[in-house]
């Protein structure tokens, strides 16, 4: 939501060592829905491409059969690849990969027990 700024105690006739010591500043909401600034989100928008989030990473079962977790996903890959060096260093003993749509573009290789 967007902020204006009205000052209650605003006097052009005041020097300006007294203004600063008198004006009192409040952040109000914009006017409403018929503020310009405020817009709905239109119906016919497709949310695909705010759910396509493409790099995950995921956190395997101890018999590295199936996801048991995913504990990321994000549309960077920068972002990706530090989450998923996050993960091998939260979870060392544990299977994880960082995975780009279907593709694995990363997995760390603890020792199976």
């Amino acid at each position: 939501m967007a902020m204006n700024i009205r000052s209650d105690l605003l006097h052009a006739d005041l020097p300006l060592g007294h203004l600063a010591e008198t004006a009192r500043y409040r952040f109000v909401p914009d006017e409403g829905p018929s503020d310009p600034a405020r817009r709905a989100p239109r119906s016919d928008q497709s949310t695909a491409g705010r759910e396509d989030l493409p790099y995950k990473v995921e956190l395997w079962d101890e018999s590295r059969t199936s996801v048991e977790q995913v504990l990321a996903v994000t549309a960077n890959g920068s972002i990706g690849y530090a989450a998923y060096y996050a993960a091998t260093r939260e979870y060392p003993d544990r299977y994880v990969t960082l995975r780009h749509k279907n593709s694995i573009v990363s997995r760390s290789n603890p020792p199976q027990h």
